[in-house]
């Protein structure tokens, strides 16, 4: 207990953010041309999807070299809901909304033209996942939903064309997160689909005692994910119960993707709300395996259970094997698993900082970027509690909350300041360079406001941003792995929390004038480049053999 009092006490006076050398600048501020407000339409009777969306993704949809915006809105809830539930998605108001990027920087609404408006109206929005399924170079789109799931074909022309009838991939329930990623390696894309839990609005409860508020997710049953298999035909099979996934229910929120062993095929790691987190090993032979407790990446240091919401698979100390982090509720610390490289986990919080900087926190969308491009993966999460009414239960926690920016000083945390002091129900993250000036940049989500952007302002230090173009792997090469100067990057484009970033690996190079490139592709093709010049954007195709 004492320890868990000086942890409280520490993250108190961390709270502050604090410049550090070599801090990035950012300037936070919703771009011009993006009128968008995330619609999560609280009511008195609380129904907990009123808290959960909504998912941002960063694309180029239109291959022009600009990223673009599309963002997920939630729904009109009435108050209180009828049967069948409708979200009036109809109405502009609750459309989701792409947002072109120009060349000056500003964003132009091409939603309509696109062919994305006009959701089902029995579709309450929560995430996107954004993958080249059929490998014709356009991304495509996922979205996720309370109700049934909408994928979106890139048509290659500016439009996308709803193929979900066709693809088989609409599932039901409760869908949060999603990602794309070919666990298998045949070179084609497969998806991967968080559900929340078993509820609906005609089983809601209310599980406040002097105060209204949403239930946590042990009062609902658990239920399982989902694993689509693509079969190349532009359709996808359910493999959830032959591969094994089906086996463990949960309260899935969060999912990224990273092969942590190092045999070759892409293991899903899985942020449960409120018990034990999900680490599924590939089998290789298209089935998985639950690892989590046995690997010591299921539990908090103090063996309970977390309340995980957002997650990141990557390499945060450069020694070439993707940790975990996992974002969570106060008086838990978010989760630091460090792979120690024999097929196990130790909790890093303590040693890393991270548990000093949230104790007080409840964290979502969350990412490992080089801000600063000094080598190091930095750590920024979109915070704000759960409930909208938390300091009538508790005065000492906020419901809005600032984001965390904090800077890696050799695997530990430092906090240092994002931009902007302002408290948000912030939710979704998305990181990539939107500007293109090799600094990366965030897009979150805030319940009830706009979309901000942190543009990156940069600095002095040196960078490399690559494109992968696969031929016997997946287009994009999702499930490379990637090490530029002793750093580590697995390729993907999931993570997070029901959101999708840039596909592009961004890699920060400090002073150093060259780069060595290593690429280990899905294919099992190992391909070497040396003495590549830095600052600057380079696509690299798979060899053919």
């Amino acid at each position: 207990m004492l320890d868990r009092l000086l942890q409280i006490v520490c993250v108190l006076l961390l709270l502050a953010p604090v410049n550090t050398g070599g801090a990035p600048q950012f300037e936070v501020h919703t771009p011009r041309g993006i009128d968008f407000t995330l619609q999560n339409s609280p009511t008195a009777k609380k129904y907990l999807i009123e808290t959960m969306p909504g998912g941002v993704a960063l694309l180029d949809y239109n291959n022009d070299g600009l990223l673009d915006i599309f963002v997920v809105n939630g729904g009109r809830i009435s108050d209180p809901m009828t049967v069948p539930e409708n979200f009036d998605r109809h109405n502009p108001r609750y459309w989701n909304r792409l947002y072109r990027q120009n060349k000056d920087g500003s964003f132009t609404d091409v939603t309509e033209q696109a062919g994305l408006a006009n959701v089902s109206d029995g579709n309450y929005g929560m995430g996107v996942a954004v993958g080249d399924y059929d490998n014709d170079g356009y991304p495509d789109l996922f979205v996720t939903n309370y109700g049934k799931n909408i994928l979106y074909h890139n048509n290659g022309d500016g439009t996308f064309t709803d193929v979900t009838a066709k693809a088989g991939v609409a599932g039901g329930g409760w869908s949060v997160s999603a990602g794309f990623f070919d666990y298998d390696n045949d070179g084609k894309l497969d998806l991967f689909v968080t559900r929340y839990m078993e509820w609906d609005t005609q089983h809601s409860k209310d599980c406040g005692g002097s105060f209204h508020t949403y239930c946590p997710p042990g009062e609902f049953p658990r239920t399982t994910n989902i694993l689509y298999h693509n079969r190349g035909d532009c359709t996808f099979e359910d493999v959830t119960e032959k591969s094994g996934m089906a086996a463990k229910k949960g309260h899935g929120l969060g999912v990224a993707f990273a092969d942590y062993d190092g045999d070759g095929f892409t293991d899903v790691y899985v942020s449960n709300d409120g018990m034990q987190q999900y680490l599924f090993h590939n089998g290789g032979n298209g089935t998985f395996t639950e690892v989590g407790m046995e690997a010591g990446a299921a539990l908090n240091v103090d063996g309970g259970p977390l309340s995980g919401m957002g997650v990141v698979f990557q390499d945060y100390d450069n020694d070439g094997l993707p940790d975990v982090i996992v974002t969570t509720l106060p008086r838990q610390t978010y989760a630091v698993f460090h792979n120690d490289g024999n097929g196990s986990f130790s909790d890093r919080g303590l040693q890393t900082g991270i548990t000093m900087l949230s104790g007080v926190t409840s964290g979502w969308g969350v990412g490992l970027e080089d801000f600063d491009n000094d080598g190091q993966k930095d750590l920024f999460v979109a915070q704000g509690h759960v409930l909208d009414n938390v300091e009538k239960i508790d005065p000492s926690l906020h419901y809005l909350e600032p984001v965390l920016l904090a800077m890696n000083r050799g695997g530990r945390f430092e906090p240092a300041d994002p931009g902007t002091a302002a408290l948000m129900a912030a939710r979704g993250a998305a990181f990539g360079d939107l500007n293109n000036d090799g600094s990366i940049d965030v897009v979150i989500t805030v319940l009830g406001s706009p979309p901000q952007v942190f543009m990156n302002r940069g600095g002095g230090a040196h960078w490399l941003t690559l494109t992968l173009r696969g031929t016997r792997s997946n287009r994009d090469g999702l499930g490379a792995r990637v090490q530029v100067n002793g750093q580590t990057r697995f390729a993907t484009t999931a993570g997070s929390y029901e959101s999708a970033s840039d596909k592009r690996l961004h890699f920060g190079l400090g002073s150093a004038k060259t780069a060595k490139v290593d690429i280990f592709w899905p294919s099992g093709i190992h391909q070497v480049l040396n003495a590549v010049t830095v600052d600057q954007f380079l696509e690299v195709r798979e060899p053919e053999r």
